[in-house]
């Protein structure tokens, strides 16, 4: 048994080089966006509880993160937790805004988001998280703020439909307190108001979804107009090196028209 894992190892790397030497040379995605899809289904098919999921997909974020400053990526938006996720079982929300804030405990420590100097931002409706979890969040975006070598957005409290509202609130509240005029709107204006305006290039190149969806379900509705999607058939937590490559790789085959 353990002569055969280790052959299937041996045929994994192989496949894992030949991807790399496959993508390595071509343009890579500046801007990837990630739906991270099937953590419940991953941890019932194993008889866990659901929660116990989200802690194998966020261990496997960590790695995605790796791998991506690895292909010289410069931003990737994560897509953790919708506005309609609320809904969900009241345990499991709570168990995983103990496991959010965790991670974000572990990331102002962590070696390479500072060596790499990447900037931490969390988007969405942040009032509706938990307070002690905003604090956190203000913690790790203050002490990355300056950070712009490499950027990583996580959607929290996020809907693409909110998004867009919000910012067309904040747009009409300044016309109405006439700092704005009518006449200056436009797609550049608007977007200096979506949550993503921090970014140099805000839509995402790329967008992957795990757990074999095929739908955004909202996510950076705005921003993905003329984003490359892939849609992948594994669960989130068995995402591995060789589904980013294959992803990167099909985006590098896809003709970039945007519309014209």
């Amino acid at each position: 048994m353990l002569k055969g894992l280790l052959s299937i190892l041996g045929v994994y790397k192989l496949y894992e080089k030949w991807l790399w030497q496959q993508v390595k040379n071509g343009v890579m995605p500046e801007h990837i966006g990630i739906i991270l899809d099937g953590n419940r289904r991953w941890a019932v098919n194993r008889s866990m509880n659901p929660w116990a999921g989200h802690h194998y997909g966020a261990d496997k974020t960590e790695n995605v993160l790796r791998w991506c400053l690895d292909l010289g990526i410069k931003s990737v938006t994560l897509y953790v937790f919708s506005t309609e996720n609320f809904r969900r079982p009241r345990r499991e929300v709570q168990e995983l805004m103990k496991l959010f804030k965790a991670k974000l405990e572990k990331i102002l420590k962590d070696d390479v988001i500072h060596k790499h100097r990447v900037r931490v931002k969390i988007i969405g409706r942040l009032h509706l998280l938990p307070e002690e979890l905003q604090e956190m969040i203000k913690r790790v975006e203050d002490a990355t703020k300056d950070y712009e070598d490499h950027f990583l957005n996580m959607a929290l409290a996020y809907g693409g439909r909110a998004e867009i509202i919000d910012a067309t609130r904040e747009i009409a509240l300044n016309v109405k307190e006439k700092k704005l005029k009518v006449e200056e709107i436009n797609e550049a204006l608007f977007e200096r108001y979506l949550y993503t305006s921090h970014m140099p290039k805000q839509d995402p190149d790329l967008i992957i979804r795990t757990s074999g969806e095929e739908r955004l379900s909202g996510f950076l509705l705005y921003q993905s107009a003329y984003s490359e999607l892939c849609f992948l058939d594994v669960y989130w937590p068995e995402f591995r090196r060789i589904d980013l490559l294959r992803a990167v790789r099909t985006y590098q085959k896809r003709k970039r028209r945007f519309g014209k």
